[in-house]
């Protein structure tokens, strides 16, 4: 079932404002702890909420804010039922650009040492997102009604994660070995 004027990132925003509703605050904080699943630039999260509530799929309330009223918005009847429609369409796999990959691949053509140099900085990215993983298990709490379906999305990232550091750890030994093949002076 097609959805007028409904992307993916739209579905996205209206699976994140489910149950209890969200602020575009709620969601960009959201995507940032899930950002292995989804990437947008910050103001997506703040204009998508809006036009999906001018097309109906979304109710807006303005709340008392700590310093300023606050937008919350709220699923409607036409947002289910999109939703209904769009989960039951066939999924495929995840579309990946993975340029730590693509530098690898480079190792022939410059220094196995720089290329080395580079993707090592994926490491820290790595630990820092399975700390916001931790981080965001405390939160499951105030969604209870979710918390199984966090769990196995929790499982897969860290999955993922960890076989980051896998295939870093091999790349790093495959690049050491080409640095040390390497004829004196290249590089």
């Amino acid at each position: 079932m097609s959805s007028p004027g409904l992307t993916p990132f739209s579905f996205v925003i209206l699976t994140l404002v489910g149950r209890g509703g969200a602020g575009p605050h709620d969601l960009r904080r959201n995507a940032e702890q899930g950002r292995m699943y989804w990437d947008a630039a910050p103001s997506q999260w703040y204009a998508e909420p809006k036009r999906l509530a001018k097309l109906g799929y979304l109710d807006a309330q303005k709340l008392p804010g700590k310093t300023r009223q606050r937008t919350h918005y709220t699923l409607t009847p036409k947002a289910l039922e999109a939703l209904t429609g769009w989960v039951r369409t066939p999924v495929s796999l995840p579309k990946m650009q993975h340029e730590t990959v693509v530098r690898l691949m480079s190792a022939d053509l410059v220094s196995p040492q720089a290329v080395r140099e580079g993707i090592e900085a994926l490491r820290d990215e790595v630990e820092v997102s399975l700390a916001e993983l931790a981080a965001a298990r405390r939160n499951w709490e105030a969604l209870p009604h979710r918390a199984d379906l966090l769990a196995v999305n929790d499982r897969y990232a860290e999955r993922l994660l960890g076989l980051q550091l896998e295939w870093l750890d091999d790349a790093v030994q495959t690049l050491e070995r080409r640095a040390a093949a390497q004829p004196p002076g290249r590089g």
